[in-house]
């Protein structure tokens, strides 16, 4: 499963210096079937520790992580959605993407200019969903146009396509994101064939800079302005030093942790955010493990076994039997999956499981 965060910000807020730093941990392209990768495209492995346990567990001669793809998308300026800058250009990448990771900048420094000359997190934000906003808005006048004529025939779909469009329209208008417009399942299948922008989850990158004045740290009202946003908004958000990041790409694990503990922060914010993303996006993972691999498996949430069983082949899915279970604690508490059967910890499950994140998992197909 190949799910694509495009990563969009005004200009001079990191987004390009954070693209660095995540493409820097691209992965080995021949373990997964994407097709070719456009420059601006990087696929980055999931961290996830439970790999290297279950590898070493099972003595596997390869270890293989899931993957999420960041698109790095052309630079926004006002103006977009009506043509501006590289607005069209903008507005066609970001259609083809899963998710919007938005980067807003939260630090003060001389020496790199804002495009609008003062920083403040909450501007940049108004702005970037504004033009994407608008731009649904367009989308949904013409498709409201057009469908009239099928609702006056009678047409079922079309009237309730109709009457959701009447009630998105001024949502819109009123400077809110589709997604938060109250839908029941049956609106949100109908919404889709717009592919709307802001019918996309958002996750929020707030990028701070070592040694500068950041918001953050100094507990600045325009960082409390920032937080209640995200409070009211049920809004997910990340805090990354871009800068600090792609200096330490390049540098041993035993060297980053030595310079993340002169730079005070342990914590690594590019791995924070890709976890971040596969969340958002709705993704887990399980796995498959034994002497040639361990793999993580990328599903969404609430996957049966055998939609999980697709994600490795087809077959897995349409001649599904069943499948043995045993969960990453349960196994590991074990040592060996032979030992986790004798305790009772490896089940068999049928069609109706409901896979679990961390199952690791052996499937049986006719």
């Amino acid at each position: 499963m190949s799910l694509a965060v495009g990563i969009v910000g005004l200009p001079n807020v990191g987004k390009s210096t954070l693209f660095n730093a995540l493409t820097k941990k691209e992965v080995l392209m021949a373990n997964y079937p994407f097709a070719t990768i456009d420059p601006s495209v990087g696929v980055v492995p999931v961290p996830d520790n439970r790999l290297a346990t279950l590898s070493t567990l099972s003595g596997s001669a390869e270890t293989i992580p899931a993957v999420i793809e960041f698109v790095d998308i052309a630079g926004l300026v006002k103006g977009a959605s009506a043509g501006e800058g590289l607005g069209n250009q903008f507005l066609s990448n970001i259609r083809e993407v899963d998710m919007i990771a938005e980067v807003v900048r939260i630090f003060e420094d001389s020496d790199v200019h804002h495009v609008s000359g003062a920083v403040d997190p909450m501007a940049d934000i108004e702005v970037i969903n504004l033009e994407l906003i608008m731009a649904d808005a367009e989308t949904v006048a013409k498709r409201l146009s057009s469908v009239e004529r099928d609702a006056k025939r009678g047409d079922k779909e079309a009237v309730a396509l109709q009457s959701l469009l009447q009630r998105m329209l001024p949502h819109l208008e009123g400077g809110q994101l589709a997604h938060k417009l109250d839908m029941t399942d049956e609106e949100q299948s109908l919404i889709k064939g717009l592919h709307l922008l802001t019918m996309k989850p958002f996750l929020y990158i707030c990028n701070r800079k070592n040694g500068a004045f950041n918001l953050d740290e100094q507990n600045d009202e325009r960082w409390q302005e920032l937080l209640d946003f995200f409070a009211e908004t049920n809004s997910e958000y990340v805090v990354v030093d871009a800068g600090v990041e792609q200096e330490l790409k390049d540098l041993s694990d035993d060297e980053k942790a030595e310079f993340r503990r002169e730079y005070g922060n342990q914590d690594s914010g590019i791995d924070n955010l890709i976890r971040a993303a596969y969340h958002r996006l709705g993704l887990m993972s399980f796995f498959t493990t034994g002497e040639k691999e361990t793999r993580a498996w990328t599903i969404k949430q609430g996957s049966t076994a055998p939609e999980a069983g697709a994600a490795i082949h087809t077959d897995f899915f349409d001649k599904f039997i069943r499948a043995q279970i045993v969960s990453f604690a349960d196994l590991v508490a074990s040592g060996s999956r032979a030992a986790a059967k004798e305790a009772g910890k490896l089940r068999t499950e049928g069609k109706d499981y409901i896979v679990q994140e961390g199952d690791v998992i052996e499937f049986l197909h006719s």
